[in-house]
């Protein structure tokens, strides 16, 4: 398994021709965008942002890890990633909120920092005039309560379809990028990723549109 080079930052058409219908009704919307680990979920979320700048936001599902101590203290850090590892009803209330943001409120969501393996608090500001709301995490498609919840708050959910053997590979350079020798890093994608990702797949089909993306 040999690291990948970076993925590319070209937004897929039937990507911009979704977006443009979401848009085109003038009032806000909010996306998702989902995927198992390393499909590049956040990747196509900054070229979406990028692309489209003020009128996009991106609120990551990311942001709701819970802390490493209280992982600790539940004994789950050893599964840091999976479904019970993140504040789930913290993230729903949260998008609940920002779908329902008023003219002169602004809202603060959390934002994950991978070098310091911790989220932090009010880090993404979502401005009360921004149209898209774009959230991208493993687990908007899952039937579990409360991930089930996020139906009704996104607009569209879309599934980032990759292969897995590439997906590996990425994620085998970013476990070493952020300071793992390459067997902690396989063993990780073994014990962790790799359960989590057969579980996400599971709920693909609730997508409203499954993207190839390489």
């Amino acid at each position: 398994m040999k690291p990948q080079p970076p993925l590319t930052l070209s937004v897929p058409d039937i990507c911009l021709q979704r977006i443009a219908q979401l848009l085109a009704s003038g009032s806000r919307k909010m996306l998702g965008i989902a995927a198992a680990p390393g499909a590049g979920k956040s990747t196509l979320a900054q070229a979406i942002q990028a692309q489209f700048g003020e009128v996009v936001q991106v609120v990551p599902m990311d942001g709701f890890h819970l802390a490493n101590s209280e992982l600790v203290r539940l004994g789950r850090r050893s599964r840091k990633g999976a479904p019970d590892t993140f504040d789930a009803a913290g993230y729903v209330n949260l998008l609940r909120r920002i779908q329902s943001q008023s003219a002169d409120e602004v809202v603060y969501a959390p934002e994950y920092r991978r070098e310091a393996e911790e989220a932090i608090a009010g880090a993404i500001a979502v401005l009360p005039q921004t149209q898209l709301i774009l959230t991208e995490g493993n687990y908007l498609l899952l039937e579990d309560a409360p991930w089930c919840q996020l139906a009704e708050v996104l607009d569209e959910t879309w599934y980032l379809d990759v292969p897995d053997d590439l997906r590996a590979s990425r994620l085998l350079a970013r476990h070493m990028r952020f300071g793992r020798t390459e067997q902690q890093a396989r063993d990780w994608i073994a014990s962790t990723d790799a359960p989590n990702a057969l579980r996400i797949a599971q709920s693909r089909a609730r997508a409203d549109l499954q993207i190839p993306w390489l």
